[in-house]
């Protein structure tokens, strides 16, 4: 069995679910996209070829390996884009939660029931339908649970909105001894350097007290105000609209002290490093394209 436990963004990693590129079907019609991001590379003819993702995420799994982390694949499904993990379930503290995610992604939860055979059926938390939450709006950090949110009464129009108000009560009432704190994010379908997609696109910790954050993905300063003062402006890697759509803050901790990181993010790399961090750059830069890296691809299970 798996005893799940996550209880924070960066302690050491002993088990993951990594998505897969494999099969992930022909090139979405621009109908189809889901986000800003996808959208522009569909439209440009430049959209991430299936060897050249597969080859990225072969890269993420050997770093894995190196670290001694076990880890879990989605079964493939034919011509189904299964690399984001992320959006189908997450685990806070011992529990994890199936997301309800935009309805024909469904299939992607299925794929990956070979792995909840290993974890107790009464860890695993059902939302009623009404909550809509995305793992990549939800970030366990010790005694908070930091969750993006979009609240405003145009909610349904937006395919970039992923997580509603009955989503963080939904957190909230499940985990009653935790500090929820909901941040509302900026959303945009035709502008991909002002959609937050997620909170971890535009903010996420690293190591024991820092943290990279995009000012601009939050719709209320005072918001963004709270995590600068919570980490304090010295611990704080602040990241441009560009390196925001460039996913900058969506690199993943294996540990405290080791981040995996793209190769192309210099700036934030070279910071890292003269913070004490071990950077493991991988190329993953064609995944970007479809407005997600390297914490979308993963499910945490297990942290120690």
């Amino acid at each position: 069995m798996l005893h799940l436990n996550i209880v924070d963004e960066t302690a050491p990693l002993k088990a993951v679910v990594l998505g897969t590129a494999e099969s992930s079907g022909p090139v979405p019609r621009p109908e189809d996209a889901y986000d800003p991001k996808s959208l522009q590379h569909i439209l440009a003819g430049t959209y991430p070829k299936e060897e050249d993702m597969i080859k990225e995420m072969d890269a993420f799994a050997q770093v894995f390996e190196k670290y001694g982390v076990e880890v879990f694949r989605p079964e493939v499904l034919k011509d189904c884009n299964q690399i984001f993990s992320r959006d189908i379930a997450f685990v806070i503290d011992d529990k994890l939660i199936k997301a309800n995610i935009v309805p024909h992604r469904e299939e992607e939860f299925e794929a990956i029931l070979h792995v909840l055979e290993y974890i107790h059926p009464n860890t695993i938390l059902y939302p009623p339908e009404e909550v809509h939450i995305e793992g990549g709006d939800v970030m366990p950090w010790h005694d908070h649970i930091f969750i993006g949110t979009y609240t405003g009464h145009d909610y349904p129009d937006y395919i970039t909105a992923r997580t509603n108000g009955e989503g963080v009560e939904y957190i909230r009432k499940m985990f009653p001894n935790k500090k929820v704190k909901s941040f509302e994010l900026r959303k945009s379908i035709e502008h991909p350097k002002e959609n937050a997609l997620h909170l971890d696109c535009c903010f996420q910790p690293v190591g024991k007290d820092k943290a990279i954050i995009h000012k601009n993905g939050f719709l209320i300063e005072e918001e963004y105000q709270w995590l600068v003062d919570y980490f304090g402006k010295e611990n704080i890697f602040e990241i441009s609209a560009d390196e925001m759509y460039r996913m900058f803050s969506n690199v993943f901790s294996i540990a405290p002290e080791v981040v995996v990181s793209e190769r192309g993010f210099t700036r934030l790399n070279n910071w890292l490093r003269n913070h004490g961090f071990t950077v493991e750059e991988i190329p993953y830069s064609e995944i970007s394209k479809q407005g997600g890296l390297l914490r979308c691809s993963t499910m945490p299970l297990i942290r120690e």
